[in-house]
């Protein structure tokens, strides 16, 4: 693993790359995209067995989370996305496939809305498109936040930025989540590469959210996780990891026996 400092375009972001493996037939790298409030540390233990020894691969500490800092913008999806953009351009040079979590399978679709040529296929974990999906967020813009002094901590040790910055943070991310993202089922059906829509069955937003999303791609997979959370990737990772080695092995069109909603699409004979 090499990790540091990067410039990403005039600010310093913290990224990470795992070596290609000898044996890699790969045609494109992966790039890890954390959840929101998170970090690529948080979930890198157990995401990477999913795709470190088939894929060359990339995460970084998107803006005001982990160990790099916040900057005017900060938090927006529409800003995450152009970071998101800037990283696959500047630093991965070519097409990648996509693995978020939470607030980054959200960047992830909305990269692929914006930029298809960027994106080889996504793994949307844990991952609404709307915020009216029954998400349950702290809607009360000045109800009290309480800081851990674990959490506080944490903060100090990794982050770059003051103390104070921490709630102005964690204030912020409510305040868009509330109101973002904003994706409808048109913009999602022009997302043309293979996605695998991978949930618990207990998120915090509903079922038909998560069937819509599903029902929207035009090549869209469908994994939902039993006895598993919104932290589905941490509570059962012997079935998420084999479901994603699975899904980036066979990327082609599905063709199954008894094709039902893909029976339109599916390729002759």
């Amino acid at each position: 693993m090499k990790s540091g400092y990067i410039d990403l375009r005039g600010h310093q972001i913290w990224s990470a790359q795992w070596r290609k493996p000898l044996f890699d037939k790969a045609d494109a790298p992966v790039l890890l995209l954390h959840g929101g409030l998170s970090s690529t540390d948080s979930w890198s233990k157990a995401i990477l067995p999913a795709v470190k020894s088939t894929h060359k691969t990339y995460a970084y500490d998107r803006t005001a989370h982990g160990r790099t800092g916040s900057r005017e913008g900060f938090y927006h999806f529409d800003f995450q996305t152009d970071e998101a953009i800037a990283y696959l351009e500047d630093v991965v040079k070519c097409p990648a496939h996509l693995v978020g979590w939470s607030d980054g399978g959200i960047i992830a679709l909305m990269v692929a809305i914006k930029r298809p040529d960027l994106v080889k296929s996504i793994v949307a974990i844990g991952t609404n498109y709307h915020h009216d999906c029954g998400l349950i967020i702290n809607e009360e813009e000045n109800q009290e936040i309480t800081i851990s002094e674990e959490d506080a901590a944490r903060f100090a040790k990794t982050s770059p930025d003051p103390a104070h910055m921490q709630e102005k943070i964690l204030r912020k991310a409510y305040e868009v989540w509330a109101s973002e993202p904003t994706m409808t089922t048109r913009e999602l059906a022009t997302i043309a590469c293979p996605v695998l829509v991978l949930n618990g069955d207990d998120e915090p937003f509903s079922m038909e959210h998560t069937a819509s999303l599903y029902e929207s791609l035009p090549d869209g997979r469908l994994a939902i996780i039993p006895g598993a959370s919104h932290f589905a990737v941490k509570e059962k990772p012997e079935l998420v990891v084999p479901v994603i080695k699975d899904f980036l092995a066979h990327l082609d069109y599905p063709v199954t026996k008894w094709p039902n909603r893909r029976r339109i699409n599916e390729p002759g004979e």
